[in-house]
């Protein structure tokens, strides 16, 4: 059991399925139609082959490697043979949504494919994938800015890509604009807090490369007190107010709540070291709760 919790955290498997359900939380929350299994399936193994690239290049068997490097070097093989299975796979997928829905991609607006260019580039410049010798961006080493580059593109690929992909799938679809930009805030916001705290995890590495990420910058009980908790403490304000002033009910509010409370006790805990599975499996399985809890909060909004 625990080899496969491992297999399935360390490898990635567990980003994939927060990039579906937060994409499905985004649909429910606009009142669209949801996206289809093609897409879901080219969603999950897109991201999990783009998360473990940067996990893969030469072996290194040092004894000073933590938990999540060492079961990368032990279980290469199966890395390679999953990460080829995941590009083919994106490459069936991506082939077959691309010739099913060719005429509704030929039509679509010049806005929408201005934001799917921003989100391709801000994808492609976030590991750094342009070789060096022509470009020399890694969007990941710009040191505090990095935690909220990492949150803009997770609240482009599940706000944005997902309402592109309604127009393209299911026809043109109207959401109320305040709603999709409070959406692509909170998800902006929630991820960006989420990145921080694994900042955390990464500052000994960070501190290393010379990496000036908050934790670095600041120490961590300053993260902590004045950066992690102010974020947080607002987001719940402002999760109350936007509610309240739609008049949501009650439920509905406590559902969209949880998360940040949740969160608000998980940063205060960042002042005790936790093992990288803690980090994994608590600290994104938040996101994964909070798409939950955003799906069964609209379930008690009449229409």
């Amino acid at each position: 059991m625990l080899k496969f919790i491992r297999s399935v955290f360390f490898g990635n498997y567990f980003i994939g399925l927060i990039a579906v359900v937060l994409s499905i939380e985004s649909c429910v929350q606009l009142r669209l139609p949801l996206n289809s299994v093609t897409y879901y399936l080219l969603l999950f193994s897109a991201t999990v082959f783009y998360y473990t690239y940067a996990y893969l290049g030469p072996l290194n068997t040092g004894d000073n490697l933590n938990p999540r490097k060492r079961w990368y070097t032990k279980n290469h093989w199966f890395v390679l043979w999953s990460q080829r299975s995941l590009f083919l796979m994106c490459l069936t997928l991506g082939c077959f949504f691309i010739y099913k829905n060719a005429a509704a991609i030929k039509s679509l607006p010049i806005e929408y494919w201005l934001m799917i260019s921003i989100i391709l580039l801000a994808g492609i410049f976030y590991y750094g994938l342009l070789p060096k010798s022509f470009y020399k961006i890694n969007l990941r080493n710009t040191g505090w800015l990095k935690a909220f580059i990492i949150g803009f593109v997770w609240a482009c690929c599940a706000n944005i890509l997902s309402f592109i992909v309604v127009q393209i799938e299911s026809g043109t679809h109207t959401a109320e604009a305040t709603l999709l930009v409070w959406l692509f805030v909170k998800n902006w916001m929630f991820c960006t807090v989420n990145a921080i705290i694994f900042d955390i995890k990464d500052y000994a590495d960070d501190s290393n490369k010379q990496l000036k990420t908050f934790v670095v910058s600041y120490g961590l009980r300053n993260t902590i007190y004045f950066i992690l908790l102010p974020l947080i403490i607002v987001g719940l304000f402002s999760v109350v107010a936007f509610t309240a002033s739609r008049h949501y009910g009650f439920i509905m509010i406590a559902f969209n709540l949880v998360p940040f409370i949740l969160l608000l006790m998980i940063a205060w805990s960042m002042q005790k070291p936790h093992k990288i599975l803690y980090y994994l499996i608590v600290i994104d399985g938040l996101i994964f709760l909070k798409a939950l809890c955003g799906i069964a909060g609209m379930q008690f909004i009449k229409n």
